[in-house]
């Protein structure tokens, strides 16, 4: 019964949480389908589903590796941030083209596309959003290549609806009119993926950087040591509250992370880790300076200062 409970697991967080982050941050993907926009309007759900299915035959594929191998094909935080600035680049070029593409002209044969859809799809994977990091840690504890791959397909199908419909709508924009206009949101979507990215991976000018070291704790077990501070800090869908609290140097500090909503916030990159939260981040004595943490997302960043 285990992969009946993850699949549907997967299907609620999916639902539930995993729709609007997920289609923020890997819509702009969907871009990819209007490149051509010649073909008949009856082609759209086509085109659509071939996308959703190359999603679901990624993900389902990422399942059974991260049951069998766990952690180890776990992609590190820095490799992520590579990736989204490549897809924000993707996008961007996806919607310069669809910018300078004529109404009368067809650059993309109904085959072409086609294939191009379910490679669209399965190139989400590449991107994954907060609540994909939270199912991704799920499907590394259930030790199995069947309950991966269950918890990682109920998420698919969960987020399935509103790729649909974004994807259905932005076909048939792209024979419109505002054409243009979903080609500025693109290159909207495209730099702000790439934004996140560069956020993501700690390469913005004064992000500041404290001893690196950590540990984990579950919330409420012992104590890191005698003397040691503690500092709480709530994720919530909007960011971390307080985004900037301060801490004592030179001694233990236990960072305290609660949880008061689903969404991106739930999984924090903080010291070159991923840590699905609620949790509690147990840092060594710290040199004055700032410690930051980012979301896995790379959308919503907090600062601990150390003095």
């Amino acid at each position: 019964m285990q992969p009946f409970a993850l699949l549907a697991s997967g299907l609620a967080a999916g639902l539930v949480a995993g729709t609007a982050s997920c289609t923020a941050v890997q819509g702009g993907l969907l871009v990819g389908l209007t490149s051509g926009g010649c073909e008949r309007p009856s082609r759209d759900p086509v085109l659509v589903a071939w996308f959703l299915a190359g999603r679901l035959v990624s993900y389902s594929a990422a399942g059974v590796l991260l049951g069998l191998a766990g952690s180890a094909v776990s992609l590190p935080p820095e490799v992520r941030a590579l990736l989204l600035v490549a897809a924000g680049i993707t996008v961007i070029a996806y919607a310069i083209g669809l910018l300078r593409r004529r109404r009368s002209g067809c650059d993309e044969t109904p085959r072409r596309a086609a294939r191009s859809a379910p490679l669209l799809g399965a190139a989400t994977i590449l991107i994954p959003c907060g609540v994909t990091l939270g199912m991704e840690m799920v499907a590394v504890s259930s030790g199995s290549p069947l309950g991966g791959a269950a918890v990682m397909a109920g998420f698919v199908l969960g987020t399935a609806p509103a790729f649909a419909l974004l994807g259905w709508v932005l076909r048939r924009v792209s024979r419109t009119r505002l054409a243009r206009l979903t080609g500025v949101a693109a290159l909207v979507a495209g730099l702000w993926t790439v934004g996140a990215g560069v956020s993501l991976g700690g390469w913005l000018a004064g992000s500041g950087s404290a001893t690196t070291e950590s540990t984990l704790a579950a919330p409420g077990s012992a104590a890191a040591g005698q003397g040691a501070r503690t500092v709480t800090v709530w994720a919530t869908r909007d960011g971390y509250r307080p985004g900037m609290v301060t801490a004592p140097a030179g001694v233990s500090v236990e960072i305290v992370f609660k949880l008061a909503d689903q969404g991106c916030t739930r999984t924090v990159t903080i010291a070159g880790r991923d840590v699905a939260l609620p949790a509690t981040v147990r840092l060594p004595p710290q040199r004055p300076g700032s410690l930051r943490y980012v979301c896995g997302m790379g959308m919503y960043s907090g600062y601990i200062n150390f003095s």
